[in-house]
């Protein structure tokens, strides 16, 4: 299966580079497919923060933050995009253990997920970065 540079992707999606490269190998698909779909989706998702802030709980941990969303939710995000399905599983893994991460961070220390929960993760601080 084909490396990437998880660094470029975990800068320009929000997760961390372990959380890329576990999520690649549990679905099954190379690290650069992944990558590229990361990075495609969180651009998008910038721009969705006040809906996910309306609608679903979430964490704000170091300029990054996390959304506990339902799987229907999830699926449907997802399938805007047109990922096969092995990618969207990958995103889904990759987001859902890093929102994990996020939320156990937190003050909250929360990172108990119901089973029909997921995670988004995004970044915050992309405006200062212009």
């Amino acid at each position: 299966m084909a490396k990437a540079d998880t660094g470029t992707a975990s800068t320009e999606s929000g997760l961390d580079t372990a959380v890329i490269e576990r999520a690649a190998e549990r679905a099954g698909i190379d690290e650069k497919s992944l990558c590229d779909a990361l990075v495609i989706l969180h651009a998008d998702l910038i721009g969705r923060h006040s809906k996910f802030e309306r609608e679903f709980d979430y964490v704000t941990v170091d300029g990054t933050r996390a959304y506990r969303i339902s799987d229907e939710v999830c699926d449907d995000l997802l399938s805007e995009f047109g990922f096969d399905d092995d990618i969207a599983a990958g995103v889904r893994l990759a987001h859902t253990e890093q929102a994990k991460l996020l939320f156990a961070k937190s003050v909250r220390g929360d990172d108990n997920f119901d089973a029909d929960e997921c995670g988004i993760v995004i970044g915050i601080d992309t405006a200062e970065q212009f």
